[in-house]
């Protein structure tokens, strides 16, 4: 079996109708993942509706109801290859489920495509994604400017000029740098692999521009935090806790910690023997799902939501912390006092807002507002938080994987943030 090539999780993100479907579509097609008899079919369909432009976003759409509507519902996972890399595609419908999928699942988006049409420039939600997408730490990204063909007159370098300028000036207040602009059309496949109709663009096409990417070099040289999603106890093993290493390497004979554990101090255990995929392995690194065997501790002792460090570097028990969040979607206000469940890496702790410090501009991250008396759906801001039992959470720029959450209320995810400072708590 040849080795894999390296992988890296892409998100498309972007303002409604912008063409972040037909683009995932036309990305699938252009790479042979999916045949081009599937499209013929897809466009007679979809000329059969008055829907044509929309053929290749059905790939991804292939829900009745999302079809009859001509919108994204569903999140789906793609996977394609270039020469150099295969991806997995986060599609986006809107951000709310981009943020959850960016905090829960695996999908920690390692590059993002903000797809912004050149018929309409720089819109809220371009705003908002990209603001999002930087405030959730997906470090790089490539601007697609889309729908070049239909431009007056049809990929008119005018308007891209225009457009990469507003985009352009949006990306480098939030901080993002050396961002490539390019011009395309999912729909024409102008500049996916092929330049076709954008021959006068001396940059890369988006193909090549995928492949300048980075894969993140893997935090092994931080210190070990170990997330637990199950504990089994297995007969004539022992106790084995279960979850994905995220940062720094583990062992056999490395003596760690678990917090907060059923004790207050924590438990500590030694490492005996680490599995993946049913065999032993002589270390775990960063993204392994691994179970280890660990000698000293019983199934009682450690439960989900758990982390492993080693000894002299435990992982941080909050007291309190203070974090950056954005309002995705709440039905009423949020105040102080409001105390819904905060998901962080394996963990699900409830968690009451104890102040509500600043208030900012979701699209420029400038601070309006001192001390605001209530949150709402669409706000950015600062809040200090304390969990109502022992958790452990990490500042986002120590640990940016333990240092993210989703804030879920009345089934449906409200907000989202990042750690900034964390209140250690004293043990007594």
């Amino acid at each position: 079996m040849p080795a894999e090539k390296p992988h890296l999780n892409l998100v498309i993100i972007g303002h409604v109708d912008h063409g972040k479907s037909t683009l995932v579509g036309r990305l699938l097609l252009d790479t042979g993942q999916i045949e081009e008899h599937l499209i013929k079919k897809y466009e007679e369909e979809a000329k059969a509706k008055g829907k044509e432009s929309f053929a290749l976003a059905w790939v991804m759409d292939r829900l009745k109801e999302e079809r009859e509507r001509g919108l994204t519902i569903d999140v789906a996972h793609r996977r394609f290859d270039t020469d150099k890399y295969y991806f997995t595609i986060i599609d986006a419908p809107g951000h709310r489920d981009f943020v959850k999928n960016m905090i829960t699942g695996t999908s920690q988006a390692d590059a993002a495509i903000l797809v912004i049409a050149a018929t309409e420039g720089v819109m809220a939600q371009t705003k908002e994604h990209a603001w999002l997408a930087r405030t959730l730490g997906v470090n790089q990204l490539i601007v697609a400017i889309n729908k070049m063909d239909a431009t007056q007159p049809p990929y008119d370098p005018k308007k891209y000029e225009e457009v990469k300028a507003q985009a352009e000036k949006l990306l480098t207040s939030i901080g993002y740098k050396d961002v490539p602009y390019i011009p395309i059309s999912a729909w024409m496949g102008d500049n996916i692999v092929e330049k076709k109709n954008l021959n006068w663009f001396e940059g890369p096409t988006l193909i090549e521009a995928l492949n300048n990417l980075k894969v993140p070099p893997k935090p092994v040289d931080k210190p070990l935090r170990w997330p637990i999603q199950d504990v089994y106890s297995i007969t004539g093993v022992g106790t084995v806790p279960v979850g994905r290493v995220e940062t720094g390497v583990m062992k056999p004979g490395d003596k760690l910690i678990f917090l907060p554990s059923t004790q207050p101090k924590g438990v500590i255990g030694e490492v005996k023997s680490i599995e993946m995929h049913h065999e032993q392995i002589p270390q775990a690194e960063p993204g392994d799902n691994v179970g280890a065997n660990i000698r000293g501790v019983s199934k009682k002792d450690i439960r989900r939501g758990d982390v492993a460090g080693h000894v002299d570097n435990p992982p941080t028990v909050a007291k309190s912390f203070v974090a950056r969040i954005m309002v995705l979607n709440h039905p009423s206000v949020i105040t102080v006092g409001y105390t819904p469940v905060f998901h962080c890496h394996t963990a699900q702790v409830a968690c009451r807002f104890e102040q509500l410090l600043k208030k900012f501009d979701p699209r420029s991250g400038e601070v309006i507002e001192e001390n605001p008396q209530f949150l709402k759906t669409g706000d950015a801001a600062l809040v200090k938080v304390r969990p109502t039992r022992p958790m452990v959470i990490e500042k986002a720029k120590e640990f940016p994987e333990l240092g993210r959450f989703a804030i879920r209320d009345m089934g449906q995810t409200v907000a989202a943030g990042v750690v900034e400072d964390v209140e250690p708590r004293e043990i007594k």
